[in-house]
This record gives C-alpha cells, structure tokens and sequence, in this order.
C-alpha cells in the first residue's frame, strides 16, 4: 500500500523557516519522482517543486525560487522541503505526492502570522 505521511507544519512568524518532511512507504522510493504542492485557502493546489529519483531539482514555482528547497534522502525513504524567508502569502496546507502512482498525504498545515 502506498502511504505518504507529511510532518513539520506549525505556525512561524515572517521571515522565518520550517522544514517539512514527507516519510513513504509501499512502493520504490528511490525510483520514484517526489513533489510537494500546496493549497491555500480557496485557491486551487498548485505544484511548489519536484525532484527526480536522482535528486535534481526539475522545477519549481517561481514564487518560492529561492525560498524554498526540495531535496531527498533515498535511503529514509524520505523528501523534504526546507522553507526559508517565509511570508504570510505561503500560509497553505502542504502535500506530498508521488508522481508514479499519483498518491497525496494527508497534507501539513503552515501558517505564516506575526
């Protein structure tokens, strides 16, 4: 059974960081394309960046270049996304997806408020 499990949501004040993790399981991770989109509040869920299963960085949303970065630990079955600079604009809830077999996680809540 495929299963993603996202984790590192929290509220943090403007300007600072998180970092969220996606943990999976049930299929081949490190042959795998790993994504992270969000959904904010009435807004449709858009694509924040993916990696190949070789780790490159094959694209990102252009209002989180340079802000955030995706990246991935093949060996913990694991993809991250270090999020720096943080703005209230980015306050959305945050989901794992796994291009293969198009399966989402439950999604991690960030909240960006002084």
């Amino acid at each position: 059974q495929v299963q993603l499990v996202e984790s590192g949501g929290a509220l943090v004040q403007p300007g600072g960081s998180l970092r969220l993790s996606c943990a999976a399981s049930g299929f081949t991770f490190s042959q795998s394309a790993m994504s992270w989109y969000r959904q904010a509040p009435g807004k449709e869920r858009e694509l924040v960046a993916t990696i190949t299963p070789a780790g490159v960085i094959r694209r990102s949303a252009d209002s989180v270049r340079g802000r955030f970065t995706i990246s991935r630990v093949n060996a913990r079955n694991t993809v991250y996304l270090q999020m720096n600079s943080l703005k209230v604009e980015d306050t959305a809830v945050y989901y794992c997806h796994v291009d293969m077999y198009n399966i989402w996680g439950q999604g991690t809540q960030v909240t960006v408020s002084s």
